[in-house]
């Protein structure tokens, strides 16, 4: 298996919180730019997706803290998308510093809706990876 995608991100100061850490919510936006830049990696940006009547979507998200981030610090945020069977796939994030110290981690399940129709497509795994000029950032 390879290794998962991943992305490198500076904490800038107008995202910190009271604490001087960064601000809870924050992370969660992490996690969804690495989500982006992987799917532009594969060759679906978002012009593709709504070109092919699609959109991702987040139907559970959780996040465990494990270390603060600063300002100025940097993060890489990985991006592990995890494929099964049905219309629902998994998506494990570790957030971690360049020394490798583990910062946090977020898992989520996430579908992909048919925009027409307003329900989630049958199978994303295979509609992805018909999207994809290369699928493999997405494990795929």
């Amino acid at each position: 298996m390879a290794d998962p995608f991943r992305v490198r991100v500076t904490v800038r100061g107008y995202e910190l919180d009271t604490q001087g850490h960064l601000n809870q919510a924050v992370y969660l936006q992490y996690a969804e730019h690495a989500r982006w830049e992987c799917l532009r990696a594969a060759g679906i940006a978002q012009d593709r997706l709504i070109a092919g009547g699609v959109g991702p979507v987040a139907l559970e998200v959780t996040v465990r803290y494990l270390r603060e981030l600063r300002g100025g610090d940097e993060v890489d945020v990985t991006c592990d998308f995890r494929w099964g069977e049905g219309k629902t796939f998994q998506i494990v994030q570790d957030f971690t510093r360049p020394d490798g110290t583990p910062v946090a981690a977020v898992t989520g399940v996430g579908g992909l809706l048919d925009l027409t129709a307003r329900r989630l497509v049958p199978d994303p795994r295979e509609r992805f990876r018909a999207l994809a000029t290369d699928p493999t950032p997405m494990g795929l």
